[in-house]
């Protein structure tokens, strides 16, 4: 092999550079395609729900602290509506366990984010 295809296939093999915006696109993609799978599933496997939710509320946790830090960069106003909204999904949370609401607006809530996050990947 030349040095020349040997050069070539080295840098072909390289991982395209992921974002930290691109995580937690992926982050957040993932907690949520459980979730909508495991309150479909919520009957037959209450287990798997009671857990997809709580990986939720622990991804929601994970953003309130990282915009509670005053070394984040986000403008305050939108720090304060993550904050706002992990203090929502861990309230309406609790009242999913307790059946007096629906898991739709937790899911409806990450895919707002996840478009807000392609959106900003955009520009």
């Amino acid at each position: 092999m030349t040095p020349q295809t040997l050069a070539q296939r080295a840098y072909a093999q390289t991982a395209p550079t992921r974002t930290p915006r691109d995580t937690e696109y992926e982050a957040i993609s993932k907690i949520t395609h459980r979730l909508k799978v495991a309150a479909a599933r919520r009957k037959t496997d209450f287990g798997g729900f009671v857990h997809a939710l709580h990986e939720n509320r622990r991804l929601w946790t994970v953003l309130a602290a990282g915009v509670s830090d005053s070394d984040n960069a986000l403008p305050n106003e939108l720090r304060a509506r993550i904050f706002y909204l992990a203090e929502f999904t861990e309230q309406h949370s609790s009242q999913v366990l307790g059946n007096k609401a629906t898991v739709e607006p937790l899911l409806e809530i990450n895919m707002a984010v996840l478009r807000g996050l392609r959106q900003m990947g955009a520009t």
